[in-house]
């Protein structure tokens, strides 16, 4: 395990542990961020706790020509059930990921520190970080007013949209945002980071690190 000093670099990811866990330390700077994005590396820590740094391998990642949509998503989709934006409300999608409650998925408390928060807000202004908002109406007495019910925020690095996190509020809302995300842009992959069975759903796969990267760069 490697203690990253002030200078921004990362050791080599091959010497990340099994759980994909390579460095500790550094900070959450734009810059650091970068660097470690376009070398397949991410933070993952929970308050109190230093900056962990991990690329684990395999990788779970999504090619867009792969994408599963059930009968009954195309169906609501169809209908119109939900409005999608981009871009239109990043830091009401972060905070909502961040306080969401993931108990239904065996999760408790939040990886997404204030100090991540800060930090992917000020990426966001850069335009570096991406969101996908989906709305629902109040309700029928409140023509034009919507609520944020789902959504999902990452990065765009190299072509590829590098996903951290998801919420819905509503059923099938993530699974719209994560859906229009990958229609609506062109993408040559959606990095999924690690596995997880909603995305697996969704026609995400396990690939070698090593791919990974070579897509990547």
């Amino acid at each position: 395990m490697h203690i990253l000093s002030n200078k921004i670099e990362f050791p080599s990811v091959t010497e990340a542990n099994q759980y994909g866990m390579l460095a500790v330390g550094g900070d959450l700077s734009a810059e650091r961020l970068l660097l470690a994005y376009k070398s397949g590396i991410f933070p993952w820590y929970s308050d109190g706790e230093p900056i962990v740094w991990y690329s684990p391998n395999p990788r779970m990642v999504l090619f867009p020509d792969n994408l599963k949509i059930t009968k009954s998503m195309r169906q609501i989709l169809r209908k119109g059930i939900f409005k999608v934006t981009y871009n239109q409300a990043f830091e009401e999608v972060i905070n909502n990921c961040k306080t969401i409650n993931r108990q239904a998925q065996g999760e408790t408390g939040t990886w997404i520190t204030d100090e991540m928060k800060t930090a992917y807000i000020k990426l966001h202004k850069l335009g570096i970080a991406k969101s996908v908002e989906v709305w629902q109406p109040f309700d029928s007495a409140q023509d034009g007013k919507y609520k944020l019910v789902g959504g999902l925020y990452g990065l765009e690095i190299n072509a590829i949209f590098c996903g951290e996190s998801m919420f819905s509020k509503v059923s099938n809302a993530s699974k719209v945002a994560f859906i229009s995300l990958v229609k609506n842009y062109n993408y040559n992959i959606i990095d999924c980071q690690v596995y997880n069975p909603h995305l697996a759903s969704l026609g995400a796969e396990e690939i070698p690190r090593e791919l990974f990267l070579k897509i990547l760069g």
